[in-house]
This record gives C-alpha cells, sequence and structure tokens, in this order.
C-alpha cells in the first residue's frame, strides 16, 4: 500500500516562508511525476508545481519566482519551498504522485493535505 504524508504547513505572516515536505512510503517499485496542489475554501484544486523523475519543473504562471518544487529520488521525497507569502495563498495543499507500487499497474496517490494559512 502506497502511502503520501505531507507535512510543514502551518500558519504564517504575509511576507513569509515555509517548506512543504511530502514522503511517500510503502512497496514502491518507482515514482513518475509528483506535484502540488492547492485548494482554498469554495475553489477548485489547483496545481501548483510539479516535476518529472527527471527533474523538470513546472509552475502555475501566478506561482512562477515565489515558489520552488524539488524532490529527493533516493528519499520518494517531493518539497515545496513557498516564499513571499501572500493571504491569497492560504489553502490546503496536496501532494501527489504517479507511483508503480511493487507488483501493481501506475497508479495516483494523494496525500491527506496540510493547511497553509498566511496571515496579513
Amino acid at each position: 500500500q502506497v502511502q503520501l504524508v505531507e507535512s510543514g504547513g502551518g500558519l504564517v505572516q504575509a511576507g513569509g516562508s515555509l517548506r512543504l515536505s511530502c514522503a511517500a512510503s510503502g512497496s514502491i517499485f518507482s515514482i513518475s511525476a509528483m506535484a502540488w496542489y492547492r485548494q482554498a475554501p469554495g475553489k477548485q484544486r489547483e496545481l501548483v508545481a510539479g516535476i518529472t523523475h527527471g527533474g523538470s519543473t513546472n509552475y502555475a504562471d501566478s506561482l512562477k519566482g515565489r515558489f520552488t518544487i524539488s524532490r529527493d529520488n533516493a528519499k520518494n521525497m517531493v518539497y515545496l519551498q513557498m516564499n513571499s507569502l501572500k493571504p491569497e495563498d492560504t489553502a490546503v495543499y496536496y501532494c501527489h504522485a504517479e507511483v508503480l507500487p511493487a507488483g501493481l499497474a501506475w497508479g495516483d496517490y494523494w496525500g491527506q493535505g496540510t493547511q497553509v494559512t498566511v496571515s496579513s
């Protein structure tokens, strides 16, 4: 069974920084793309940033320059460094991964989410 567990969320003042982490665990043979999504109250879940196994990244246009995604393939982890945070960044942040579990087919897996609240 594959699990994704996020950490690092919390309350921060506008202009501050947070670093989110997501650890994938279980019987994992391989992980392809990993990504961070977020969902604010009353809004749809949206892509924040994605990263391939080889390290190629993509970002939501509105977040370029403030957020940085990275990963550690050896540890099955993905990170999101968030700088110059704004109140509109307040949301639940979810980790997503395309995982090949041992003995199974490729599948999409989600973490439970971590709350990020930015106060003005």
